[in-house]
């Protein structure tokens, strides 16, 4: 990455919370309850079932684009409110208790913005991808990470916030 690559804020798109209050208190006018309670039923069998072909087929009808060979690990969450942002490619494994977030809601705004997770990246267990994050292809993201920014291809980042790890440490991996 260069210092000419748009970073995730640039491809995050910004609405203003109109009225008193957080942008959190007025969601339903920002997206159906109906559609968000739909979701996180569909969610929430995304979550517990053992079937990866199951979550893939449920995913993709939340809108969710999902590669052929896509593994979804147990309890990982896609994005209640706008699933339909995230594309994984194929082969991308998203781990254990990974939460993948289209969306951020703050006092005076909320954002969205589309995740894509490359092919054959890996999404350690825990990590929490933000909106507008890319992640590239053969990527890695250790378990418990919090990834405010892209992840270049190849690449394997640690922590909170989620950083290149040195060559010697990703040895063996």
């Amino acid at each position: 990455m260069t210092d000419e690559t748009p970073s995730r804020h640039d491809r995050i798109r910004r609405h203003p919370t109109p009225g008193p209050g957080n942008s959190l208190s007025g969601w339903p006018s920002a997206r159906s309850p109906v559609r968000v309670a739909i979701s996180y039923l569909v969610i929430w069998l995304v979550r517990i079932s053992p079937s990866l072909r199951l979550k893939r087929w449920l995913l993709r009808r939340l809108g969710v684009t999902v590669g052929p060979g896509v593994s979804w690990g147990l309890e990982a969450t896609p994005d209640v409110f706008w699933p339909e942002l995230i594309t994984i490619e194929a082969e991308a494994l998203v781990g254990y208790d990974a939460t993948i977030l289209c969306h951020e809601f703050l006092q005076d705004e909320y954002r969205t913005g589309e995740v894509r997770i490359g092919e054959r990246a890996m999404i350690g267990a825990g990590a929490i991808v933000l909106p507008g994050v890319e992640i590239g292809a053969d990527a890695r993201v250790a378990a418990n990470s919090l990834v405010t920014r892209d992840v270049p291809p190849n690449t394997t980042v640690a922590g909170v916030p989620a950083e290149p790890m040195g060559a010697d440490e990703t040895d063996g991996q």
